[in-house]
């Protein structure tokens, strides 16, 4: 069964029992999507710098060393188009 298929089947139960209808399959979609990206934003913001991701791959490339510094630079990149 698909999304329409199920939400004729629930909106046909809600009319038998004088219910309200449940809302159409990808109504909120827009604003889920918006309310995940403000979620990221604002993880971004709260997250100490050495937690994020960016200071985590930077913390474990000095562990390796002298190729590490390699690392760092790509880790430093990475972190430049990642950027929310």
């Amino acid at each position: 069964m698909n999304a329409a298929q199920q939400h004729l089947l629930d909106t046909y139960r809600a009319a038998r029992r004088a219910e309200a209808a449940p809302p159409a399959p990808g109504t909120h979609t827009v604003r889920t999507a918006r309310e995940i990206r403000e979620w990221f934003r604002f993880q971004a913001v709260v997250t100490e710098p050495g937690d994020r991701l960016a200071g985590r791959v930077r913390r474990s490339a000095r562990r390796v060393g002298r190729r590490g510094r390699a690392v760092v630079g790509v880790a430093r990149r990475l972190v430049r188009l990642l950027q929310v």
